[in-house]
């Protein structure tokens, strides 16, 4: 065996190793059970038939028994790949979608891919209850050729679905039009066109394959490679982009945890507590005040501070701390006093770190430069 067969074989054999792994752990999840379990049947079904030409490569199956026990276990289920998919593609964009007893008509076709297997089961009964001669040849003839072209439908199926998958995607697009821009939905549209691509590659060798003069030297000349290589990329592929769409979806419950609002009550004993420390205790003029430090003197937690600014007054943090710092300048700066200091000066006292930040901050609250706003104030009076 040369080096660049056994570095595919490799590469295949690794893909369904990934493709187990990366389903069982998909399986397993608590976010998005029902996308996630479909994903992870895809997987297992992608990964049998990798391992299956592995093994097949590898002679495993070149003993007797094995061989004859081999032909009872169906490798390579593929018409249920199209229904898997679309319904992934639905279940991921809509929480209500359920697979109800309807919609499992679209896996009745499953019965192309058992056919081979169930004529290995109607042979040997036959044989054991001495109705059918023990001559096996035909019916592995009727079995290899069945595989031959039972992938025509197989090819059209997931095709088919592909379209409709295509479809769904592009009126969801249109009728939801900030849709597009949301990450789950355009990782879901790389689904589609990964798998788009993948079913080119299959027809490019699928076209030579069922013709009959063409299938051994197919076989015999690229063998399976063409289209299994690039199967086990698309596993890897497919188990990564399964834990992206929970990812996303766990750091976008985090979120909403993170800035929902609280109830009425919290809301209002947190504003009593914060306008307390900077009206009262003007920890504002701190400059080395932060949400942490905040937190420690309220004693409130920095989740529930952010929370309440945000939703209550629309304002983060440092906007919350920086408006008590801008009106205590506009307050100083008209001070008698105050015609000898600076700018700068007064700033700082008021709790600002740094003169750049304040003029920036100022101006964004004011529309005005501090020297501007001065000058007016003091025309004014």
């Amino acid at each position: 065996m040369s080096l660049v067969t056994d570095f595919l074989r490799t590469i295949i054999l690794l893909g369904a190793v990934q493709g187990v792994v990366s389903g069982v752990l998909l399986w397993l999840g608590s976010r998005n059970r029902l996308p996630n379990r479909l994903l992870a049947v895809l997987l297992g079904m992608l990964s049998l038939a990798a391992f299956n030409l592995y093994a097949s490569y590898g002679n495993w199956f070149n003993s007797g028994l094995l061989q004859f026990i081999s032909n009872f276990i169906p490798w390579v289920i593929t018409m249920p790949f199209g229904p898997l998919i679309y319904f992934y593609i639905k279940a991921s964009l809509d929480t209500n979608f359920r697979i109800t007893q309807r919609l499992r008509i679209h896996f009745l076709p499953v019965i192309i891919d058992l056919v081979p297997v169930l004529t290995a089961y109607v042979f040997v009964g036959g044989v054991l209850m001495g109705i059918i001669r023990n001559r096996p040849g035909p019916w592995a003839v009727f079995m290899d050729t069945w595989n031959v072209y039972a992938d025509i439908p197989r090819w059209i199926s997931l095709t088919g679905y592909l379209w409709w998958s295509v479809r769904y995607l592009t009126a969801i697009k249109t009728e939801v039009q900030d849709m597009a821009a949301l990450p789950r939905y355009r990782l879901l549209q790389r689904f589609a066109r990964v798998f788009l691509v993948f079913q080119l590659i299959w027809l490019v060798y699928l076209i030579p394959y069922v013709l009959p003069r063409y299938t051994d030297f197919m076989l015999n000349t690229f063998g399976w490679y063409p289209v299994y290589v690039p199967l086990a990329v698309m596993i890897y592929w497919l188990g990564i982009q399964g834990f992206i769409m929970t990812y996303q979806e766990t750091t976008a419950v985090r979120k909403a945890a993170v800035n929902a609002a609280p109830d009425e009550a919290v809301s209002q004993a947190t504003l009593v507590l914060l306008n307390k420390a900077m009206e009262e205790d003007r920890l504002y003029l701190d400059a080395a005040l932060n949400l942490a430090g905040l937190s420690l003197y309220t004693g409130l937690p920095q989740k529930t501070i952010s929370a309440v600014l945000n939703q209550c007054l629309q304002k983060n943090f440092n906007e919350y701390i920086n408006s008590y710092r801008v009106a205590a300048f506009k307050e100083r700066i008209l001070l008698p006093e105050a015609v000898a200091w600076t700018i700068a000066g007064v700033a700082y006292d008021c709790g600002f770190s740094s003169l750049a930040t304040f003029q920036r901050v100022f101006k964004h609250m004011t529309g005005l430069s501090p020297s501007a706003y001065r000058k007016q104030a003091m025309e004014a009076t």
